[in-house]
């Protein structure tokens, strides 16, 4: 056990103070300045809060879902939030901490009300990485699951990103822990097992991990949620009856921080090859702030739909998918429909974050480079196809997803059956 005087120069305080004395430029004192307030945030003052909160007893009724970025309930949580609140036995919250969308001390607020409200949850869902739920001494009694926003495993996150450029280190994840406190971690299949195991580094834990299915893709089993999203796609784009649906639905490049869109889609030649017998539906990721616009020419075959249908929706209605390395193409095999992989840049992508199986034979569908390759597989569809492909693809990656997901959660984090 080290002496105090060690103790002292090990804290971020006393090296900020030493590294001020240098008058380093005005960027490195504001790097600095944001290590000692993330440091101050996450081990001091809220598993501080924390631990104050949670002297109460713990509310057997209280549920609390919570997203990390944006600001609303995604359709992750849709179907399960849905679920238990029709039970009208359950109090329950929903907490929105804007990482990235709102100032410093907006989101320095919205971790301290959402500390404090979990101080004394029985349940907590989540369905990203977080650092502060994995910063506080959470209590026993509190059941934390985490339902994750994608099925499968495509590219790699967490510990499998530590020596890629995407991401943070090893050292500096396990001093800031974005997977810790889980009860549960729900799974598309036990395939993809390993791969969670080694992102959230569960190894010493992975018994957690549970193939119930994704709650989210029971929608896609739901002949009523399938015609409402034809419904609204018919009023979104009345032009879209009597035609074939292509869905671009990419995911972003660079950080999460400032997610960025690929804009190598020739929206003109498409419609130049296709609008006779299609549309175009554009989705860009929910984290892309700037999207490359549609050629005003072209708005009668293309539309960006990101702000204006949800993915779930456009899934049900699209008969075909060109995506590149978002994982949305698992929930797509659901439907056995073609897939199209636009992934001109998988070099660089692979180099920069890595996927968890070879791309090239994962893939259930032509991997291209070129629109005009697209468009070539496309315009010969009836022989180019393979269906059994995908559906070998589903079994894989999907088969715990059968349209009760929500149920098995919910029978698994509540022990109703028990």
């Amino acid at each position: 056990m080290g002496t105090l005087k060690d103790f002292i120069r090990k804290t971020p305080l006393i090296r900020a103070w030493r590294f001020a004395k240098k008058k380093p430029p005005l960027k490195q004192m504001r790097s600095l300045a944001g290590k000692w307030h993330r440091y101050y945030m996450l081990k001091i003052k809220l598993p501080g809060i924390y631990r104050k909160y949670a002297r109460k007893p713990v509310d057997e009724k209280k549920i609390v879902f919570f997203e990390v970025r944006l600001a609303e309930l995604t359709n992750s949580f849709q179907t399960l939030y849905k679920a238990v609140t029709a039970m009208n036995t359950f109090d329950v919250h929903t907490h929105f901490l804007r990482l990235t969308f709102v100032s410093r001390k907006q989101y320095d607020r919205n971790c301290v009300e959402f500390v404090k409200d979990i101080a004394t949850a029985k349940y907590i869902f989540a369905d990203e990485a977080s650092n502060v739920l994995s910063c506080v001494p959470m209590r026993p009694e509190t059941i934390v699951t985490q339902t994750w926003h994608g099925c499968g495993a495509f590219k790699k996150f967490g510990f499998s990103t530590a020596d890629l450029i995407f991401g943070l280190n090893r050292e500096q994840q396990l001093k800031y822990p974005f997977y810790k406190n889980y009860t549960y971690v729900t799974l598309s299949s036990p395939e993809v097992a390993w791969a969670y195991e080694e992102a959230m580094n569960l190894s010493d834990r992975p018994e957690i991990l549970k193939a119930t299915g994704i709650s989210r893709t029971d929608v896609f089993f739901d002949e009523k949620f399938i015609a409402n999203a034809f419904e609204k796609l018919h009023r979104q784009m009345p032009q879209s009856q009597g035609k074939k649906v292509i869905l671009y639905a990419p995911t972003f490049r660079g950080r999460v921080a400032h997610g960025q869109a690929p804009d190598k889609l020739d929206i003109r030649m498409f419609k130049e090859a296709l609008g006779e017998e299609y549309v175009l539906l554009i989705k860009q990721h929910p984290l892309v702030r700037v999207r490359p616009e549609v050629p005003e020419d072209c708005r009668e075959f293309a539309m960006d739909v990101t702000d204006s249908m949800a993915i779930d929706d456009l899934l049900c209605v699209s008969d075909i998918c060109i995506s590149d390395y978002s994982s949305l193409v698992f929930e797509y095999s659901l439907f056995e429909r073609p897939m199209i992989f636009f992934a001109y840049d998988k070099a660089e992508y692979d180099d920069w974050r890595g996927f968890y199986y070879n791309y090239d034979e994962m893939t259930p569908g032509p991997i291209c480079t070129e629109n005009e390759e697209m468009l070539d597989y496309i315009q010969h569809l009836d022989t180019r196809f393979d269906r059994q492909q995908v559906i070998n693809f589903k079994y894989k990656f999907m088969r715990s997803c059968d349209g009760h997901a929500t149920e098995r959660i919910l029978d698994l984090v509540m022990g109703r059956h028990e």
